[in-house]
């Protein structure tokens, strides 16, 4: 078994929990393949996690199993924009902390 955490990754955690829960208990070859062609921002960082927890656990990403993918949410980064009269707006900059477990497929 082994883990890859990213933190402070600039997407919103919502958006990410959506794509964390269609690969979580796939085998990771096939969640690696479905993540490439999937065209949100998210699909694209929890792929690059997922390979980093397969390598370092020293495995093949065919022989391991994604048993946690799990997205948790940060700090949010507060910014404002101008308006009418002298007013101004918040911006929120949502930030998630991601973190993959992998195991190896009898383990699981």
């Amino acid at each position: 078994m082994s883990k890859a955490l990213l933190k402070y990754t600039r997407v919103a955690p919502n958006k990410a929990r959506m794509i964390a829960r269609e690969v979580q208990g796939m085998n990771a070859e096939l969640a690696l393949a479905a993540l490439e062609f999937m065209p949100n921002k998210a699909a694209r960082i929890i792929s690059k996690v997922i390979a980093s927890a397969v390598a370092n656990g020293d495995f093949e990403p065919e022989e391991v199993v994604i048993s946690s993918c799990r997205v948790d949410k940060a700090a949010v980064m507060k910014r404002w924009r101008p308006r009418a009269r002298g007013t101004a707006s918040r911006i929120l900059k949502p930030t998630a902390h991601i973190m993959v477990t992998v195991a190896k497929a009898e383990e699981a």
